[in-house]
């Protein structure tokens, strides 16, 4: 007779599953956020001037 065991995840390994798992997303919104200039202006956004300012001092 030959026996072939059920994979098993003990609680340690959901652990780091889920560990990994939000490390993961973390490290992207990290480095999203350090970079989102340059995210922008791959997309054609410019900032706006500051052309309305001197309406201000009238």
């Amino acid at each position: 007779m030959h026996f072939t065991p059920l994979p098993y995840l003990d609680p340690g390994s959901g652990s780091l599953l889920i560990q990994i798992l939000v490390a993961a997303l973390v490290g992207i919104g990290v480095a999203v956020r350090a970079s989102w200039g340059k995210i922008k202006g791959l997309f054609g956004a410019r900032p706006k001037a500051d052309e309305d300012d001197d309406s201000d001092n009238a």
